[in-house]
Protein backbone atom coordinates (compact mmCIF):
# COMPACT_ATOMS: atom_id res chain seq x y z
CA UNK A 1 0.00 0.00 0.00
CA UNK A 2 1.05 3.75 -1.02
CA UNK A 3 0.02 6.79 0.98
CA UNK A 4 2.60 8.86 0.68
CA UNK A 5 3.19 9.15 -3.13
CA UNK A 6 5.85 12.04 -3.31
CA UNK A 7 8.53 14.10 -1.26
CA UNK A 8 9.69 17.10 -2.45
CA UNK A 9 12.79 18.79 -0.28
CA UNK A 10 13.91 22.43 -1.00
CA UNK A 11 17.01 22.29 -3.17
CA UNK A 12 19.85 24.59 -2.54
CA UNK A 13 18.44 27.60 -4.69
CA UNK A 14 15.62 27.42 -2.65
CA UNK A 15 17.11 27.38 0.14
CA UNK A 16 19.90 30.35 -0.93
CA UNK A 17 17.27 32.59 -1.48
CA UNK A 18 15.31 31.93 1.86
CA UNK A 19 17.94 32.24 3.78
CA UNK A 20 19.25 35.49 2.12
CA UNK A 21 16.07 37.03 2.40
CA UNK A 22 16.10 36.43 5.94
CA UNK A 23 19.43 37.69 5.97
CA UNK A 24 20.12 34.42 8.16
CA UNK A 25 23.47 33.68 6.10
CA UNK A 26 25.53 34.56 8.96
CA UNK A 27 24.35 31.86 11.31
CA UNK A 28 27.40 28.85 11.77
CA UNK A 29 23.96 26.69 11.67
CA UNK A 30 20.78 26.58 10.37
CA UNK A 31 19.99 23.12 10.35
CA UNK A 32 18.27 21.42 8.45
CA UNK A 33 19.08 23.32 5.44
CA UNK A 34 22.31 22.21 3.75
CA UNK A 35 21.65 18.62 4.89
CA UNK A 36 19.65 17.08 2.11
CA UNK A 37 20.27 19.52 -0.93
CA UNK A 38 24.14 19.07 -0.67
CA UNK A 39 23.69 15.93 -2.48
CA UNK A 40 21.28 17.02 -4.68
CA UNK A 41 18.59 15.05 -2.44
CA UNK A 42 15.17 17.16 -4.00
CA UNK A 43 12.69 14.40 -4.74
CA UNK A 44 11.35 10.53 -2.81
CA UNK A 45 8.89 8.46 -4.88
CA UNK A 46 7.61 6.11 -2.50
CA UNK A 47 6.95 2.17 -2.90
CA UNK A 48 5.50 0.46 0.00
CA UNK A 49 8.56 -0.18 1.35
CA UNK A 50 11.29 2.66 0.69
CA UNK A 51 14.59 2.47 2.22
CA UNK A 52 16.90 5.22 3.21
CA UNK A 53 20.39 4.32 3.29
CA UNK A 54 23.44 6.45 4.31
CA UNK A 55 26.42 6.36 7.18
CA UNK A 56 26.35 8.71 9.52
CA UNK A 57 26.15 12.42 8.78
CA UNK A 58 24.42 11.18 5.47
CA UNK A 59 20.74 12.79 6.13
CA UNK A 60 18.90 10.25 6.42
CA UNK A 61 17.16 10.40 9.58
CA UNK A 62 16.81 14.24 9.28
CA UNK A 63 14.77 13.67 5.74
CA UNK A 64 12.90 10.74 7.88
CA UNK A 65 12.25 13.54 10.63
CA UNK A 66 11.44 15.84 7.98
CA UNK A 67 8.73 14.13 6.68
CA UNK A 68 7.02 12.87 9.61
CA UNK A 69 7.01 16.66 10.82
CA UNK A 70 5.45 17.67 7.12
CA UNK A 71 2.79 14.87 7.58
CA UNK A 72 2.11 15.28 11.41
CA UNK A 73 1.94 11.82 12.42
CA UNK A 74 2.59 11.24 15.91
CA UNK A 75 5.37 10.27 17.61
CA UNK A 76 6.68 9.15 20.99
CA UNK A 77 9.88 10.74 22.04
CA UNK A 78 10.44 14.66 22.04
CA UNK A 79 12.12 15.57 18.70
CA UNK A 80 15.23 18.69 18.97
CA UNK A 81 14.47 21.30 16.19
CA UNK A 82 16.27 24.24 15.56
CA UNK A 83 15.09 27.92 15.08
CA UNK A 84 14.66 27.09 11.30
CA UNK A 85 12.97 23.84 11.35
CA UNK A 86 9.68 25.19 11.22
CA UNK A 87 10.36 27.49 7.84
CA UNK A 88 12.49 24.36 6.55
CA UNK A 89 9.14 21.83 6.78
CA UNK A 90 6.97 24.78 5.42
CA UNK A 91 9.12 25.00 2.11
CA UNK A 92 8.82 21.37 1.70
CA UNK A 93 6.02 19.64 -0.30
CA UNK A 94 4.04 16.31 -1.01
CA UNK A 95 1.29 14.27 -2.79
CA UNK A 96 -0.57 11.50 -1.09
CA UNK A 97 -2.05 8.86 -2.78
CA UNK A 98 -5.22 8.83 0.06
CA UNK A 99 -5.18 10.26 3.22
CA UNK A 100 -2.56 8.94 5.66
CA UNK A 101 -4.00 6.88 8.67
CA UNK A 102 -4.48 8.32 11.95
CA UNK A 103 -2.13 5.42 13.53
CA UNK A 104 1.07 6.23 11.40
CA UNK A 105 3.74 6.89 13.37
CA UNK A 106 7.44 7.64 13.25
CA UNK A 107 9.74 5.01 15.20
CA UNK A 108 12.98 6.35 16.67
CA UNK A 109 15.70 4.58 18.54
CA UNK A 110 14.80 7.29 21.41
CA UNK A 111 11.63 5.76 21.47
CA UNK A 112 12.69 2.15 21.57
CA UNK A 113 15.15 2.62 24.44
CA UNK A 114 12.66 4.27 26.43
CA UNK A 115 10.32 1.39 26.30
CA UNK A 116 13.02 -0.89 27.19
CA UNK A 117 13.94 1.93 30.07
CA UNK A 118 10.57 1.59 31.15
CA UNK A 119 10.18 -2.31 31.27
CA UNK A 120 13.74 -2.75 33.50
CA UNK A 121 11.94 -0.19 35.74
CA UNK A 122 9.09 -1.95 36.35
CA UNK A 123 10.55 -4.81 37.01
CA UNK A 124 12.85 -3.95 39.43
CA UNK A 125 9.88 -2.31 40.82
CA UNK A 126 8.10 -5.62 40.78
CA UNK A 127 11.33 -7.82 42.24
CA UNK A 128 11.03 -4.72 45.53
CA UNK A 129 7.42 -5.42 45.99
CA UNK A 130 8.29 -9.43 46.02
CA UNK A 131 11.33 -9.12 48.16
CA UNK A 132 9.13 -7.38 50.78
CA UNK A 133 6.25 -10.21 50.52
CA UNK A 134 8.68 -12.92 51.21
CA UNK A 135 9.00 -11.08 54.62
CA UNK A 136 5.15 -10.32 54.54
CA UNK A 137 4.91 -14.47 54.29
CA UNK A 138 6.95 -15.20 57.37
CA UNK A 139 5.80 -12.91 59.86
CA UNK A 140 2.52 -13.72 58.67
CA UNK A 141 3.08 -17.24 58.43
CA UNK A 142 4.68 -17.30 62.12
CA UNK A 143 2.59 -14.87 63.71
CA UNK A 144 0.57 -15.19 67.14
CA UNK A 145 -2.22 -13.25 64.88
CA UNK A 146 -5.67 -13.37 66.72
CA UNK A 147 -8.72 -11.80 64.95
CA UNK A 148 -9.77 -8.67 67.81
CA UNK A 149 -11.90 -6.52 65.40
CA UNK A 150 -13.87 -6.45 62.00
CA UNK A 151 -10.62 -3.85 61.06
CA UNK A 152 -8.62 -6.91 61.48
CA UNK A 153 -9.97 -9.31 58.88
CA UNK A 154 -8.12 -8.48 55.89
CA UNK A 155 -4.97 -9.50 58.27
CA UNK A 156 -6.72 -13.01 59.00
CA UNK A 157 -7.26 -13.30 56.04
CA UNK A 158 -3.59 -12.80 54.88
CA UNK A 159 -2.59 -15.00 57.75
CA UNK A 160 -4.59 -18.19 56.43
CA UNK A 161 -2.89 -17.72 53.26
CA UNK A 162 0.13 -17.76 54.42
CA UNK A 163 -0.25 -20.67 56.87
CA UNK A 164 -2.12 -23.08 53.55
CA UNK A 165 0.59 -22.10 51.09
CA UNK A 166 4.24 -21.79 50.11
CA UNK A 167 5.97 -19.22 49.90
CA UNK A 168 6.30 -18.65 46.40
CA UNK A 169 2.44 -19.33 45.63
CA UNK A 170 1.83 -16.82 48.43
CA UNK A 171 3.90 -14.03 46.20
CA UNK A 172 2.25 -14.80 43.91
CA UNK A 173 -1.54 -14.77 44.71
CA UNK A 174 -0.31 -11.48 46.26
CA UNK A 175 1.79 -9.54 43.83
CA UNK A 176 0.98 -8.86 40.12
CA UNK A 177 1.77 -10.61 37.05
CA UNK A 178 5.32 -10.42 36.95
CA UNK A 179 6.44 -8.61 33.49
CA UNK A 180 8.58 -10.86 32.12
CA UNK A 181 12.73 -10.23 32.00
CA UNK A 182 13.43 -9.75 27.60
CA UNK A 183 16.46 -8.99 26.69
CA UNK A 184 17.35 -5.50 25.57
CA UNK A 185 16.65 -7.45 21.73
CA UNK A 186 13.95 -9.31 22.77
CA UNK A 187 11.95 -5.96 24.06
CA UNK A 188 12.92 -3.64 21.22
CA UNK A 189 11.44 -6.18 19.15
CA UNK A 190 8.29 -6.22 21.36
CA UNK A 191 8.29 -2.93 20.88
CA UNK A 192 7.94 -2.41 17.03
CA UNK A 193 5.26 -5.46 16.85
CA UNK A 194 3.07 -3.69 19.24
CA UNK A 195 3.44 -0.47 17.79
CA UNK A 196 2.87 -1.57 14.10
CA UNK A 197 -0.77 -2.36 13.05
CA UNK A 198 -3.07 -2.51 10.28
CA UNK A 199 -3.68 0.48 7.77
CA UNK A 200 -0.45 2.72 8.50
CA UNK A 201 2.37 4.92 7.13
CA UNK A 202 5.16 3.76 9.60
CA UNK A 203 8.60 5.43 9.50
CA UNK A 204 11.46 3.36 11.05
CA UNK A 205 14.83 5.50 12.51
CA UNK A 206 17.06 2.84 12.33
CA UNK A 207 15.32 -0.43 13.88
CA UNK A 208 18.28 -2.50 13.87
CA UNK A 209 19.80 -1.22 16.68
CA UNK A 210 19.82 -3.32 19.86
CA UNK A 211 18.56 -6.17 17.74
CA UNK A 212 20.43 -9.35 16.76
CA UNK A 213 20.82 -10.46 13.16
CA UNK A 214 18.40 -12.96 14.21
CA UNK A 215 15.83 -10.76 15.82
CA UNK A 216 16.66 -7.95 12.75
CA UNK A 217 15.44 -11.06 9.71
CA UNK A 218 12.37 -11.60 12.34
CA UNK A 219 11.66 -7.65 11.66
CA UNK A 220 12.36 -7.99 8.14
CA UNK A 221 9.50 -10.72 7.85
CA UNK A 222 7.22 -8.94 9.83
CA UNK A 223 7.71 -6.02 7.52
CA UNK A 224 7.47 -7.38 4.51
CA UNK A 225 4.07 -9.45 5.09
CA UNK A 226 2.79 -6.09 6.44
CA UNK A 227 3.24 -4.33 3.60
CA UNK A 228 1.83 -7.40 1.85
CA UNK A 229 -1.10 -8.35 3.73
CA UNK A 230 -2.07 -5.14 6.08
CA UNK A 231 -1.95 -2.61 3.96
CA UNK A 232 0.79 -0.51 5.72
CA UNK A 233 3.80 1.01 3.81
CA UNK A 234 7.52 1.80 5.61
CA UNK A 235 10.25 4.26 5.13
CA UNK A 236 12.90 3.60 6.65
CA UNK A 237 16.30 4.95 7.28
CA UNK A 238 18.97 1.55 8.13
CA UNK A 239 22.24 0.71 6.76
CA UNK A 240 21.58 -2.77 7.75
CA UNK A 241 22.22 -5.19 5.57
CA UNK A 242 19.60 -7.65 6.31
CA UNK A 243 16.65 -4.73 6.18
CA UNK A 244 18.29 -3.40 2.85
CA UNK A 245 17.76 -7.05 1.05
CA UNK A 246 13.62 -6.88 2.00
CA UNK A 247 12.26 -7.50 -1.23
CA UNK A 248 10.57 -4.89 -3.11
CA UNK A 249 12.60 -2.50 -1.33
CA UNK A 250 13.12 0.90 -3.21
CA UNK A 251 16.47 1.83 -1.93
CA UNK A 252 18.19 5.81 -2.22
CA UNK A 253 21.99 5.76 -1.68
CA UNK A 254 21.95 9.11 0.68
CA UNK A 255 25.89 8.49 -0.11
CA UNK A 256 26.02 9.68 -3.34
CA UNK A 257 26.28 12.68 -4.99
CA UNK A 258 23.68 12.98 -6.37
CA UNK A 259 21.20 10.80 -4.42
CA UNK A 260 20.75 7.63 -6.37
CA UNK A 261 18.37 4.74 -6.65
CA UNK A 262 20.53 1.39 -6.06
CA UNK A 263 20.15 -2.18 -5.45
CA UNK A 264 21.27 -3.53 -2.00
CA UNK A 265 24.19 -5.50 -3.57
CA UNK A 266 25.67 -2.33 -4.66
CA UNK A 267 25.21 -0.38 -1.73
CA UNK A 268 29.15 0.33 0.18
CA UNK A 269 28.06 -0.89 3.51
CA UNK A 270 27.13 -4.28 1.95
CA UNK A 271 30.02 -4.72 -0.23
CA UNK A 272 31.94 -4.34 2.60
CA UNK A 273 30.19 -7.31 4.42
CA UNK A 274 30.48 -9.28 1.37
CA UNK A 275 34.32 -9.24 1.06
CA UNK A 276 35.19 -9.50 4.45
CA UNK A 277 32.97 -12.99 4.45
CA UNK A 278 34.54 -13.71 0.87
CA UNK A 279 37.99 -13.42 2.64
CA UNK A 280 37.02 -15.73 5.62
CA UNK A 281 35.12 -18.43 3.21
CA UNK A 282 37.20 -21.43 3.71
CA UNK A 283 37.03 -20.44 7.67
CA UNK A 284 33.25 -21.63 7.39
Amino acid sequence: MVYLNVFKFPNDDMEFDFLLEEKRMCYDSFYPFKILSRHGFERIDFKPITILYGGNGSGKSTALNVMAEKIGIHRDSIYNKSNFYSAYVNMCELELEVDIPKNSRIITSDDVFDYMLNIRNLNEGIDQKREELFEEYLDAKYSHFRMKSIADYEQLKKVNAARSKTQSRFVRSELMANVREYSNGESAFKYFIEKIGENGLYMLDEPENSLSPKRQMELVKFIEESARYLGCQFIISTHSPFLLAMNGAKIYDLDEDPVDVKRWTELENVRTYYEFFKRHEEEF
